[in-house]
């Protein structure tokens, strides 16, 4: 199927379908969005995201890169200094590296150094995490590096919904956006149409996606992209054991939504952070210290985080052990409950 296959009718699509949609539309609507990145013409992508949009739009619209990511995203400043919209795909997560420094140099600067008169619409997208048996350079995590710079929007979907509608806000944003898509949920579906105005995304909002019912003891999974259907798995499974666990997810990592995010911490009381990026550095540590500083009085115990694990990408057989799973999610909710005993002991 291409990009232009989907009508307007809800019916079955992937996280893939949504995406190519969504360049489709932008594309169509706005003459100066441009597509740029290596095999995204003719192959249409190695995910086949942009599939179809060279033979709808021409190759001066979608346009086959060298391998060169520095190239591509310097290429995509110039263009963006002089009105046009780039969108950039970065084949691979760890294929981003060699373009950080335009990025930190140049696309998270540029408005600023400029005092706002020179934006800098550029959307950056880069497939990322583990998952589907890749092997190193192609399941990274890396978006604590994007976080770390001021700058950039830093944005990714858990849903087909959201993966519409947050590119279509990405590439509609005078900010850069960096655009981190979860290689793994490319395939997963749900009944979906373009057409429907309240499954637009904005950036920066949070979504409760499980609501805590009262039902046993509370605790909130803070997450985002990739782990989203894990949290929601975990979550089902934690009932049998009397935890009524609520759901979060993120959806936009900067900007951050604290007033979604620390809503339902304060009513459950406990909280944990779940994602792929290794835990020393990673966003949960953020994540946990903004928790921390602005719902301290409204915690009953530490909040804990659920991360991959401190070492470079391990190889595809044993990524399982590697990635945050429902049993190590589970592990946490049990050593929260712990936590929490103990510390009414203390204070009782």
């Amino acid at each position: 199927m291409t990009t232009a296959a989907l009508d307007t009718a809800r019916k079955p699509a992937t996280m893939a379908q949504a995406l190519g949609r969504a360049l489709h539309d932008a594309m169509a609507e706005d003459p100066t969005v441009h597509v740029l990145g290596e095999d995204v013409g003719t192959l249409g992508g190695v995910f086949r995201i942009t599939d179809g949009l060279t033979k709808k739009f021409g190759e001066d619209r979608c346009t086959d890169t060298p391998l060169a990511e520095a190239g591509i995203l310097g290429t995509a400043v110039g263009m963006a200094m002089y009105g046009l919209r780039p969108v950039v795909e970065m084949q691979f997560d760890a294929f981003a590296y060699p373009a950080f420094e335009q990025l930190v140099s140049h696309v998270s600067r540029m408005r600023n150094r400029t005092r706002g008169a020179m934006p800098m619409p550029i959307t950056i997208r880069v497939p990322y995490g583990g998952g589907i048996g890749g092997v190193e350079h192609h399941s990274d995590s890396s978006e604590a590096y994007y976080l770390a710079t001021p700058g950039l929007h830093v944005v990714t979907p858990a849903t087909v919904a959201d993966a519409y509608g947050l590119l279509r806000a990405a590439i509609a944003s005078d900010d850069p956006v960096v655009f981190l898509e979860p290689k793994r949920l490319y395939w997963s579906k749900a009944d979906w149409s373009p057409d429907q105005p309240e499954e637009v995304a904005p950036i920066g909002r949070a979504v409760v996606r499980r609501q805590a019912t009262g039902a046993g003891s509370p605790a909130t999974l803070i997450t985002y992209g990739p782990s989203v259907p894990v949290c929601m798995e975990a979550a089902e499974a934690a009932r049998a054991e009397g935890w009524d666990l609520e759901v979060v997810d993120l959806r936009s990592l900067v900007p951050f939504d604290d007033e979604t995010v620390c809503a339902s911490v304060r009513r459950t009381g406990r909280a944990i952070v779940v994602h792929e990026a290794v835990g020393f550095g990673g966003p949960g540590g953020e994540i946990a210290a903004r928790v921390t500083e602005r719902c301290f009085h409204h915690l009953e115990a530490p909040v804990l985080r659920v991360a991959g694990f401190d070492i470079p990408y391990p190889p595809p057989m044993v990524e399982r052990h590697h990635l945050p799973g429902v049993d190590r999610v589970l592990d946490a909710v049990a050593r929260l409950q712990w936590e929490s005993e103990w510390t009414e002991g203390r204070t009782g």
